[in-house]
């Protein structure tokens, strides 16, 4: 093993697209398979030779997950060099930042306290941030179980559709019922009122935001990525444009094509706010262009990279290694922010269904018309097929989730 090798450890927390992203980012530079931990193992991360995965039973949530975590500590704690702790989804990014404490003296754990985890990872606190630093979001209304609960009628002043989503993501996780989605575009008020007792009447207690439909397809979302070092500097920003997303309800908002963009103001916009808070680690923002006033409205802040943020070590900003520079080799501090994608020869499409899907789906315009330009000129790629980690079970799993993204797409798609 190099001395470049040596000098750190990453420890992955999560099985899923996210996790895997993450691991062949930094195995394409470093050459070494990334240690992961978690629940269950999940299709991107079967099969790999660059995830080393095991699974703890219970170790999405705690008491189990701090349990475990201090045992693993017992484990790394002979580790000389850093040993970087990411976790890959809100439950996990929530978990390092309430346990980092505890944590500390044996993990690098690169997230802001709990406090503001707490409110950021509320939409409902998140917009309230919106409102201070001046950010454009949708106009809104706040629904609470109380107010569920009482004998005054729920009314919603933004006329039919409306988007209602709830404030607590990580809570969301743990609710289930048929028709249940990530979130809902609702045309009656009878609609709105069955899905309210629905959401109330399966356990969740956290309020629900209600909002003003922005209109427009897929087409006018986009997502931003970035990095904030240690010193609370944005170091990078990576700006997609999502061209398709999955329809399925389970996985609704989740993007299943993005096109690299470059937005100055955008840029501009989110490092004054994030450098503002004292941000720290990464950060991933979900936007829409509303043509009604001509601005991009933020919609939620994630605490970190995303399940499609492939995309941006795709288009050569390798998003793993942000980190490692950061604490391992400490080389972030006298460098200047990178703003991806303004070379537009350059740019590389991120699909996470086949082609025939996209080239079906995705909305006739002159983006889709640049994608698939690129995808003649092969400049674009997947998460999980890597040429780096092929084998015939991957392979056959490739097939398998194609499969099911067109089988998904042929039953849930419809135009919005």
């Amino acid at each position: 093993m190099s001395n470049l090798e040596s000098n750190f450890t990453v420890v992955l927390l999560g099985s899923d697209f996210n996790a895997y992203g993450m691991a062949r980012s930094l195995y394409e530079k470093y050459r070494k398979p990334v240690k992961a931990y978690a629940e269950q193992a999940l299709a991107p991360t079967r099969f790999t030779k660059i995830v080393d995965l095991t699974l703890i039973d219970g170790f999405s949530e705690d008491p189990k997950w701090i349990e475990s975590m201090k045992e693993l500590k017992k484990e790394y704690a002979s580790h000389e060099e850093p040993v970087i702790l990411i976790g890959c989804g809100d439950g996990y990014a929530e978990l390092i930042s309430k346990h980092k404490d505890e944590l500390k003296d044996v993990f690098v754990c690169p997230y802001v306290d709990y406090d503001l985890i707490k409110k950021l990872n509320s939409k409902e606190n998140f917009y309230k941030l919106c409102e201070e630093y001046d950010l454009p979001y949708p106009k809104t209304k706040i629904i609470s179980k109380k107010y569920f609960e009482s004998d005054e009628k729920i009314e919603q002043p933004f006329g039919y559709p409306v988007a209602l989503k709830p404030t607590n993501s990580v809570e969301w996780l743990d609710v289930h019922f048929e028709g249940r989605k990530k979130a809902f575009i609702i045309e009656s008020q009878d609609e709105f009122e069955d899905i309210i007792e629905k959401i109330y009447n399966n356990g969740y207690t956290s309020d629900l935001i209600l909002q003003d439909f922005i209109p427009g397809d897929d087409s006018n979302m986009r997502t931003l990525n970035t990095y904030v070092d240690k010193n609370h500097k944005v170091k990078m920003m990576c700006l997609g444009h999502p061209l398709l997303e999955d329809p399925s309800p389970a996985a609704i908002g989740n993007y299943v094509a993005i096109l690299p963009e470059y937005n100055e103001k955008l840029y501009s916009m989110v490092q004054g706010f994030l450098e503002k808070i004292n941000y720290v680690g990464y950060a991933n923002f979900d936007m829409k262009y509303d043509t009604r006033d001509n601005t991009f409205k933020l919609f939620e802040i994630n605490l970190r990279q995303g399940r499609s943020s492939f995309f941006v070590s795709l288009n050569g900003y390798n998003l793993a290694d942000w980190v490692v520079r950061d604490y391992a080799f400490d080389d972030l501090s006298d460098k200047e922010t990178v703003y991806s994608n303004e070379n537009k020869d350059n740019r590389y499409l991120w699909l996470g269904v086949g082609e025939q899907v996209f080239k079906k789906y995705a909305k006739d315009n002159a983006d889709k018309e640049f994608a698939l330009q690129l995808i003649k000129k092969g400049q674009y790629g997947t998460t999980f097929w890597y040429n780096r980690d092929k084998s015939f079970k991957r392979w056959l799993l490739d097939i398998w989730i194609k499969h099911n993204y067109a089988k998904n797409f042929k039953r849930y798609f419809s135009e919005k």
